[in-house]
């Protein structure tokens, strides 16, 4: 895909400064400019390769003065950075911008599909399946029977999306997530061995969150899994059965919930956290890469460690934990002294 100066800057409402008619197809770094590049300058640091980059078009603002030559297209606009991430996102939705059926992939007769779909070689979409105008399902994704998606949602290629699940408008399912296998639920007999009790419940997908690769949320063992309204979840990342997740979220990678634990609103979680089941997290609440949570914790709370405490007790704390050899040793070398007087 080309694009020239003269239809970046309508889509930015910007000023040329140079040629109309330059064309870009890429986009990059301003320190790694090449031909046929677009770029952006909006952090001042960066300000000495506007002069050495080899990108055609550069997006700059509109206070930005050239104290020397420059060969690139500037378009001039109000905020660089706000534009760029404008163009991105504009790049994206012509990249993903793909119709029709291809083939081989398989239909269920008994599916209902909304306008404007893509559905790409190798997919499967089963019985009494509905699926949303402008969904796009990229090659080799399953989606079981009873599956509802909403309209404007993306699967990426490899995603699984088991029966009974709901998905809502404007979700990002990326590569190799799987939503809806069966919860991690075994019971011990008398002799010891674990039988399987059966998930018969789903999972809820609200309007725009976000399922990062390789991420897993498993069904309900009854009712729902619920993963509220803007949701944004990292790769690999695992949900347990009947977990419910507030609206707008942030969880990072690696992250562990076990089954039944409920998190509220607005959370921001880091990587590797590890959640017991059935805990009750409050809305607002901060945790640090790495926490363990074995409690409820209540609205607000900024967490860190394993088991996770309050934030600002566990960096006082953290100046003990690295000290402690040297408090040992000044603890034995008192002890000696104190015997050698006694």
């Amino acid at each position: 895909m080309k694009f020239t100066a003269e239809q970046i800057a309508g889509i930015l409402e910007g000023d040329i400064v140079g040629n109309p008619q330059a064309e870009v197809s890429k986009l990059s770094k301003i320190e790694e400019g090449v031909e046929g590049a677009l770029t952006f300058l909006a952090n001042p640091k960066y300000t000495p390769y506007i002069y050495s980059t080899k990108a055609s078009i550069a997006i700059v603002n509109k206070n930005f003065v050239p104290e020397q030559p420059i060969t690139t297209t500037l378009i001039k606009v109000d905020d660089a950075y706000e534009s760029f991430s404008k163009i991105l996102e504009y790049y994206n939705q012509v990249k993903l911008n793909k119709f029709g059926i291809e083939q081989p992939s398989f239909i269920s007769e008994s599916a209902s599909t909304g306008k404007d779909i893509y559905v790409g070689a190798f997919s499967y979409i089963g019985e009494h399946v509905s699926i949303g105008d402008n969904v796009k399902i990229f090659p080799g994704s399953y989606i079981g029977d009873n599956v509802v998606i909403g309209n404007d949602t993306v699967l990426f290629a490899g995603a699984k999306i088991y029966s009974d699940c709901i998905i809502g408008k404007n979700c990002v399912i990326n590569s190799g997530a799987i939503i809806g296998a069966d919860g991690f639920g075994f019971a011990p007999n008398q002799d010891g061995e674990f039988y399987k009790v059966p998930q018969i419940g789903n999972v809820i997908l609200e309007d725009f969150v976000d399922v990062g690769a390789v991420t897993t949320i498993d069904r309900a063992t009854l009712g729902s899994t619920i993963i509220r309204k803007g949701v944004k979840l990292d790769n690999q990342i695992q949900i347990g059965h009947n977990v419910e997740i507030g609206k707008n979220t942030v969880i990072a990678a690696q992250t562990g919930i076990a089954g039944s634990t409920k998190i509220g609103e607005n959370c921001k979680i880091g990587g590797q956290v590890g959640f017991t089941g059935h805990l009750v997290i409050g809305n607002n609440v901060s945790i640090q890469a790495q926490s363990g949570i074995g409690k409820n914790v209540k609205d607000n709370e900024v967490l860190q460690g394993s088991p996770a405490f309050g934030y600002g007790d566990w960096n006082k704390s953290y100046i003990c934990f690295k000290n402690l050899p040297k408090l040992a040793k000044t603890i034995n070398e008192l002890e000696k002294k104190e015997n050698g007087n006694s």
